[in-house]
Formats: C-alpha cells, structure tokens, sequence
C-alpha cells in the first residue's frame, strides 16, 4: 500500500530544490560548483526555432563545416548562458533578479560540448528598506575547464532584520 501522506501536513513539507538564505547569509567569497550537462544537436535546433535564431553557425551544418571558422556548429551564446545559469538555479523566495553584467562569451561552446557553472559570491550591500543588493559571477565552464562563458549577476535580497540597515540605506541617501 502507498504510504499517503495527509494533505493538511503537505504545506509543512520542505520544498525540493530551493534555498531559504536571506541577505544576513550571504557569505563573500563562497563558492559552490554546478552538475555538469552535455549540450545535445536536438535541444539547441529547439531552443534556436523557440528564439528565432536561425544564424548558420547554429543552425547550419553544411555552412559551418564548409565555410565557416569552427568547422562544425556552435551552441547560441544565449543559450549556454541560460543554461550554464539554470544549473546554478537556487529557486530562492527571498531574491528577485535586478539584471546582470559583464555577459562575455570568451570561447565558443558547440554541440556536444559539456558544460558546468561556478557560481561565486562577489559583494553585497543595503539597498532598500526590505532588501540588500548581492553580486555573484557565473563562470561556465565547457569540457574539462575551458572558461567558456563569465557574468554577473545582480539581486535583490530580502533581510531577515531589516531593522538593522535602516541606517546603512538613510546615510547612503546624503
């Protein structure tokens, strides 16, 4: 018999795949390394057909192995850093995306290569009355350590106390 677990204790449960950390966590200087993932010839023609990039570096095999600089085809830049970025998703209820920076494509990715992401922890500080500002990079790796990708992203953390950096963010205003 499956066990079934009543229904009123389900919202008690820890969710799967999430973080709870809040600005008071964040630790400069942590780092922390993604799974790896092997970028497959029919999931890069989907995402090229979903975002309309028909380029023939990504989407022409007989263009890049003839007469392109590669000799075979790449994975879309956009696509290893949504992906090389989606291995690092934390899922966390307490951050909101403020935008991100320094977006390098440093070496070209193609199909079949295999990526990983480090993540590390840059810098934080107050920003909002309920929230701070924290800065980690993304490094996307491809094979065995060829700094494929770089970036960094901007978020908004909430505190835990926000209490304590009402001052930091009055004496940041004068």
């Amino acid at each position: 018999m499956p066990e079934n677990t009543p229904v009123e204790m389900h919202k008690d449960l820890p969710l799967f795949n999430t973080e709870t950390w809040m600005y008071e966590d964040f630790e400069i200087g942590a780092k922390i390394k993604s799974i790896r993932r092997t970028l497959s010839e029919g999931e890069c023609m989907i995402f090229n057909a979903i975002v309309l990039d028909m380029h023939p570096y990504v989407a022409d095999e007989i263009f890049a192995r003839d007469e392109g600089i590669f000799d075979k085809r790449l994975v879309a830049g956009s696509m290893v850093f949504s992906i090389g970025l989606g291995l690092m998703a934390h899922n966390n209820i307490h951050t909101f995306s403020y935008g991100y920076d320094k977006l390098r494509f440093i070496k070209p990715v193609f199909i079949g290569d295999t990526i990983y992401t480090v993540r590390t922890q840059l810098s934080k500080e107050p920003k909002y009355p309920e929230m701070g500002l924290v800065k980690v990079s993304y490094e996307v790796y491809k094979n065995e350590g060829v700094l494929a990708l770089y970036c960094e992203h901007l978020q908004t953390v909430m505190y835990r106390h926000p209490e304590n950096f009402n001052s930091s963010i009055n004496s940041s205003k004068k």
